[in-house]
């Protein structure tokens, strides 16, 4: 039934955003003429895979891409199930609409949303596309006065990207799990990142360290005060710093330096203790340093990892919610320009808070460094002009929103300030043939260092810290060398690279974008080829990321190649401009024309990649002669020495795992053979092992259809403390302790997985630290059993850590749980673990639908009727079954092959 032009015209328009807050927002400027609706992020997307292709296209060869290479790239668009009900509930909105207004984020991802609207809701009235780049009353209404049409330009450059990402991923991750291990990943980006992080572990792994040693002479004028100088060179020969030492060997790269050990300082200390000091020189230079341009998505990643620990996901993830609630500009942006308005409301408010002397004649222009116009917005700064001061939103906005709106918005401030103003002061002091210098700054007028200092939450403070105040002196003014004393020196590897480095090394090469950084981390960290050190927060490659690197660099450089990735990048924004045609470069990329195209250099490949060979990273040789390597294999990572192998402890450093440290997991995995005894109660032999998580004892060999018992040490025990008495006791967990006094049922005592416990019934109680399981008694069991229940049963009662909107799928609210397995994310029907390493404070509403939808995929336990659990356990049963006999072979499999 169509409708009339009457209902037409009485209708209301019908605005459509990507999120919920958004929405909410942007209804407060809008009258009750307009209906605003979230499509919840995209609303199609290409199939995960040939499971999910239309029926009639299912036998394609192509299928499993979700993209037609056989007919001008086509891509085939699905609507995933968890977003049938939102599609509906939009399509039921527009039946009574007079209009639509599409007011996605302005952005390529916004823009091809809106595009996929269009084309899956068909709109049979007026479409308008509504573009803003801060959400404020005054920014929707003026959008609203001048809407304009789908820019077709950024539709295409988004789907390009799309279906490059796609035949990068879906046709080079297969060959990586043929040939080193299932559920690896490739990506355009994903896997030049991985290389970054790789090459630094590799030039870690070669690094030798060096030390030197040199002097720190305390010295005082003629009015007592005090300065201290490093010694820098003796009878002319300077003194070397870690720059002049060859990383690789550890050596002087030149032969002329001074290289001091511990002896010769001593011996040139007790040679300059006659000596008489003087100022040789005094070098004092006026400095002005400018103030840092507006912020760019990738800089607000970096500053915020580096001054609170933000993780990029987070960032975003605040930045969202700021932008959405109307506080800051749009947050992803390549641009550092900012708007008129936006630079009057900074001008008016650097003079009414700092004074004019802080105001400069002219404003700041900054030049951008953005090569896709189309991509240029305007930099990150507080929204609305006058700008809110951060005070002003202190207990309205969450903690970390606070601190990132007050980041932002002395950034701003501080990028229409004049430049700080001082001097740097270099004293050189000399005596006996030795030189000593120290330098010195002053800060003459701070400018714009009043407002902000890179790296500080308080810049006043900061302002002291940033100067080092040296007595005056003069040239050939003696001085009084109050005390000597010898200093050593050693040069340390190459940093690993933190959240905000990998950043803004990947920004520099030109790879990627900025507002794709967040979720190309997620995925290295989630795919486990890095993991994070507690200390410092820094990125690590695993050992399986080794292996996948030395399979792209060897075989297919030019997909891990800095300056071809840099190269696609702009092809792909020239596409965005209309100055490449997609069509020629999407066959070039896959088909080739000039070089060899991905299929047919992966058809090339497939069989000249041996498996084993880039699986393996070499340590060295052993004293014998023979190579000890570090292997890949399809259960993890080990060492192999000739026919001897060794687990490698999980989340080991590859830097760490020194030719030493290998030969020393191999001794003990040896001596792990040789038994502790004889259980006298079984006549099997008892082992001390160590595995990939740690020390165990094992009782029996496992030879045959034999399944070794096994038990991990207690928290506290040392491999050393182990002998056979101490092993058995391990083995005899779960002990009985007896009877319950007024229950009647048996009281146990074990060791799980979070520690030592009792139970009785179903009742469970942690042991203290002072009760060992080996020899809790029952009277003491009882007594733990009495006290009142913490720990799980409390956890399960705690409220739950986030609350999002109602998911798409069931309709209820998605909620971020903490279980007895660690923290998962559930919407009532399906419940997802989150990814290893995955800070739950970081996870956003579309990060949860996205784990509940892969988890969904794999086939979620749904809650349903007894009859229906008791067939899903016999399934499971079934499929145990199944599961331990493949088990089986693989693990015989496995020894033919060597594997631990």
């Amino acid at each position: 039934m169509t409708k009339t032009s009457t209902q037409v015209e009485n209708g209301k328009s019908l605005v459509i955003v990507e999120s919920p807050a958004k929405a909410r927002t942007i209804s407060r400027f809008l009258g009750p003429e307009y209906d605003v609706e979230a499509s919840i992020g995209h609303i199609r997307d290409l199939p995960q895979g040939a499971k999910e292709m239309p029926s009639h296209l299912k036998g394609e060869q192509w299928a499993y891409l979700g993209v037609n290479v056989e007919r001008q790239f086509e891509p085939v668009y699905v609507i995933p199930k968890e977003k049938t009900q939102q599609v509906r509930k939009l399509k039921q909105a527009l039946k009574d609409a007079k209009d639509v207004y599409l007011a996605t984020d302005e952005d390529r991802e916004g823009e091809a949303i809106s595009w996929h609207l269009c084309e899956v809701l068909q709109p049979k009235v007026p479409v308008h596309r509504l573009v803003f780049h801060e959400i404020t009353e005054e920014a929707i209404l003026d959008a609203l006065r001048q809407p304009r049409q789908i820019d077709q330009c950024l539709v295409r450059a988004q789907e390009v990207r799309r279906i490059v990402d796609r035949l990068y991923g879906y046709d080079v991750s297969p060959l990586l799990w043929r040939k080193i291990r299932p559920k690896l990943s490739a990506g355009r980006v994903q896997s030049v990142a991985v290389r970054l992080i790789v090459e630094r572990e590799r030039q870690r792994m070669r690094f030798r360290s060096a030390t030197y040693w040199d002097l720190l002479g305390t010295f005082a004028n003629q009015g007592g005060e005090r300065l201290q100088a490093a010694l820098v060179s003796v009878d002319d020969r300077r003194i070397p710093s870690t720059r002049d030492f060859d990383a690789a060997t550890g050596r002087l790269k030149d032969a002329s330096l001074l290289l001091l050990d511990e002896t010769a300082a001593g011996q040139l200390l007790a040679r300059l203790e006659q000596a008489a000091f003087q100022v040789d020189n005094l070098d004092d230079k006026p400095y002005t340093t400018d103030p840092y341009p507006p912020f760019t998505t990738s800089t607000l990643q970096q500053e915020a990892n580096r001054k609170y620990g933000f993780t990029a996901r987070h960032t975003m993830q605040v930045a969202q919610s700021l932008y959405e609630n109307g506080h800051i500009t749009y947050m992803r942006t390549d641009s550092t320009n900012l708007a008129a308005v936006a630079v009057e409301a900074a001008r008016d408010l650097i003079l009414a808070q700092y004074g004019k002397e802080y105001l400069p004649e002219r404003p700041r222009v900054y030049a951008g460094k953005v090569k896709n116009a189309q991509e240029a917005h305007e930099a990150i700064r507080p929204a609305g002009h006058p700008f809110d001061l951060p005070e002003a939103l202190r207990g309205k906005i969450s903690p970390d929103e606070f601190k990132l709106y007050d980041l932002i918005w002395k950034r701003t401030i501080a990028s229409q300030m004049t430049n700080a103003r001082g001097h740097r002061i270099t004293i050189t002091v000399g005596g006996g043939g030795a030189v000593f210098q120290v330098s010195g700054r002053t800060i003459e007028f701070p400018g714009y260092l009043r407002a902000y200092v890179e790296g500080s939450d308080d810049p006043e403070a900061k302002l002291a810290d940033q100067e080092d105040v040296l007595p005056k002196v003069t040239v050939g003014e003696p001085l009084d060398c109050q005390k000597l004393e010898p200093k050593s020196h050693t040069t340390q590897p190459p940093n690993r690279y933190s959240e905000a480095s990998l950043t803004r090394e990947l920004e520099r090469l030109g790879i990627g974008r900025p507002s794709t950084y967040a979720s190309i981390i997620d995925t290295i960290l989630a795919r486990r080829y890095v993991f994070k050190l507690r200390r410092g927060n820094l990125l690590v490659p695993t050992w399986t990321a080794f292996a996948v690197c030395q399979l792209m660099e060897k075989h297919l450089g030019e997909l891990v190649d800095y300056q071809f990735t840099a190269q696609m990048e702009d092809e792909l924004d020239a596409i965005s401009r209309g100055e490449m045609n997609h069509l020629d470069y999407l066959k070039e990329f896959y088909f080739g024309k000039e070089h060899h195209g991905l299929k047919r250099l992966l058809a090339q490949k497939i069989d000249e990649i041996d498996a084993r060979e880039v699986s393996r990273v070499p340590l060295g040789k052993a004293p014998d002669g023979q190579d000890v390597n570090v292997r890949v294999g399809r259960y993890g990572p080990f060492i192999e020495h000739g026919e001897r192998r060794a687990s490698i402890p999980d989340q080991t450093p590859p830097d760490e795992l020194t030719l030493e440290k290998a030969m020393e997991l191999l001794d003990k995995s040896a001596a792990g053979d040789e038994p502790l005894g004889v259980c006298p109660e079984t006549d099997k032999p008892v082992f001390l092992k160590t595995g990939r998580f740690g020390p165990y004892v094992q009782r029996g060999t496992g030879e045959g259809d034999e399944k070794p018992q096994n038990a991990s040490l207690l928290k506290g025990m040392e491999p050393e403390d182990v002998d056979l008495d101490l092993a058995l006791k391990l083995l005899s967990l779960p002990r009985s302790l007896g009877p319950h006094p007024e229950t009647g049922e048996d009281i146990v005592a074990q060791n799980g997985r979070y520690g030592p416990y009792v139970k009785c019934g179903d009742a469970t109680r942690s042991l203290p630290d002072d009760l060992s399981p080996l020899d809790v008694t029952r009277d003491q069991a009882v007594e733990v059993l009495a006290q009142p229940k913490g720990g799980r049963r409390t956890a399960r009662r705690r409220e739950p850590l986030k609350v999002f909107d109602a998911s798409p799928v069931t309709g209820k609210p998605v909620q971020l749980l903490e279980g007895r397995y660690g923290p998962y994310v559930t919407d009532g029907e399906t419940n997802a673990s989150l990814p290893r390493g995955a800070d739950p404070a970081e996870i956003t509403f579309d990060f949860a639908l996205q784990l509940l939808k892969e988890r969904a995929e794999r086939g979620p336990a749904r809650r349903g009727t007894r009859t229906k659990a008791a067939g899903g356990r016999k399934k499971a049963a079934a499929k145990k079954t199944a599961k331990k006999t493949t088990r089986k072979k693989a693990v015989k499999k496995a020894k033919k092959t060597g594997e631990p």
